[in-house]
């Protein structure tokens, strides 16, 4: 059986990017349709999820951005319900936490004396003779930290995040992610701090570096309130959103509209027809769904994706820290990041008695990590949550896991040819089609960033 629907945009994927573009055009009277392949929830990595009345974020969302125009659009669709929160966040290292953004004086004082003069003679060699030939994450990073910097505070934690050495990963990644963070501008601002009371740190172009802001919004119960928000307004203007709809092909008819198909949960296929289509998935399954195949298949399937577990812990005791998450650089345990989502807001966690903190792990689909079971997962976190000395295992009395597909697209060294390969060709042969958000671009930006390419 196939139900169809007719509309002027079908819209691939409800998170940030494309539940943005189905609010804006429905708001010019357009009608729009919304797949969405997760039967509950709307917003993508940017969905909060309830367990047992705990909430939690995957992987922390901080509300800030630069534009005027993604902040307005914030506050028309979630006008009473954000809450400022102060940026607190740590790095675990060696048995030492250091602040971050830097506090110069303890991170002087954790490294020592021998230790922090290497690290600055490192960063002056880096500085009078720099690699030209910068193709890789550690290139660029050693060039503007140091060498010892880097092996120091990027490389661990890198390579847990993408599980590949720092060598293979591109250059692009480190140039888009610590493009606004310049070390001497971070040491004065650092320095400044530490002597007097000042304003967040900011850049060459007088802008606060985004990696290091003081203080963010947040709405009250998680990100998913700003996208459960927004799918009601689509609503409410006349759009239409299908859950657990999964896009399995996609074609473009001889009048030139599109014609969209979706799998149901029921077994049965929707089918949707628009002049236009704004894609959000990820371009490995947009491309396989395209009929017929295009050249740049071959391209496509070689973009890989990095995966992602939240293990939330419920842990019987109050306050275990004062940090929104901890980065753990440390390489004797396999956890990337904590989160302590009582931090974000209070009204995620229930019980006033209780915390919920999320240690997350990085992976890939169909790895042991990924392939584990939700009880061996959880009596991991609880073991190195016990191993970093944030608490003991005994105190951690309930506990869930979150598995986040193709959370973050791969930036291997080949991948720039193979997207500019996709995108030259839907661009010469399937007008209309159009590509946005984090996994529709294969590019690692923000909330704001992916609202910005849908608008």
């Amino acid at each position: 059986m196939t139900n169809r629907f007719s509309a002027d945009a079908i819209v691939i994927g409800a998170g940030p990017a494309g539940l943005t573009a189905a609010y804006l055009l429905t708001k010019q009277g357009k009608s729009v349709a919304v797949i969405e392949a997760d039967p509950v929830y709307v917003g993508g990595i940017s969905r909060t999820v309830d367990y047992k009345g705990f909430l939690f974020d995957i992987g922390g969302h901080r509300f800030f951005s630069r534009s005027k125009e993604v902040v307005d659009l914030w506050r028309e669709i979630l006008p009473d319900d954000f809450i400022e929160r102060p940026r607190l966040s740590r790095i675990y290292y060696g048995g030492r936490y250091y602040s971050y953004p830097l506090k110069a004086f303890e991170a002087l004082r954790n490294l020592g004396l021998v230790q922090s003069a290497l690290c600055v003679l490192s960063y002056a060699k880096s500085r009078l003779f720099p690699k030209r030939d910068v193709r890789s994450f550690h290139d660029w990073v050693a060039n503007q930290f140091g060498e010892r910097l880097f092996a120091t505070f990027f490389k661990t934690y890198t390579e847990k995040v993408w599980g590949m050495s720092c060598d293979e990963i591109s250059a692009d990644w480190a140039a888009q992610r610590i493009k606004g963070l310049n070390l001497t501008e971070a040491v004065v601002a650092a320095l400044r701090k530490s002597l007097q009371s000042g304003g967040p740190a900011v850049g060459r172009d007088g802008q606060p570096i985004k990696t290091l802001i003081e203080q963010f919004d947040y709405p009250r119960r998680g990100p998913g309130m700003m996208w459960e928000a927004a799918a009601d307004r689509i609503r409410d203007n006349g759009g239409t959103i299908h859950m657990g709809h999964t896009l399995s092909a996609i074609r473009r008819e001889a009048d030139g509209a599109y014609r969209v198909e979706a799998r149901t949960a029921e077994g049965t296929v929707a089918s949707f027809s628009a002049p236009h289509v704004i894609s959000s998935a990820p371009v490995t399954e947009l491309v396989r769904a395209l009929d017929p195949q295009p050249a740049a298949a071959t391209s496509a399937a070689q973009l890989r994706y990095r995966d992602f577990i939240t293990v939330a812990l419920i842990v019987d005791r109050q306050d275990l820290f004062d940090d929104n998450w901890i980065y753990i650089h440390d390489p004797s345990v396999k956890v990337g990041r904590i989160q302590n989502f009582r931090s974000w807001s209070p009204e995620m966690v229930p019980d006033p008695r209780l915390a919920c903190l999320g240690l997350e792990y990085f992976c890939f689909e169909g790895d042991g990590l990924w392939e584990s079971d939700d009880a061996d997962l959880i009596a991991l976190a609880k073991r190195e949550l016990a191993k970093i000395g944030l608490a003991r295992e005994a105190e951690c009395v309930d506990g869930c896991v979150v598995r986040q597909k193709k959370a973050y697209p791969v930036y291997d060294g080949a991948y720039r040819q193979h997207v500019e390969a996709v995108r030259a060709e839907l661009a010469e042969h399937w007008p209309g089609l159009h590509l946005v958000g984090r996994n529709g671009m294969h590019k690692y930006n923000n909330q704001d960033h992916a609202m910005m390419t849908a608008m």
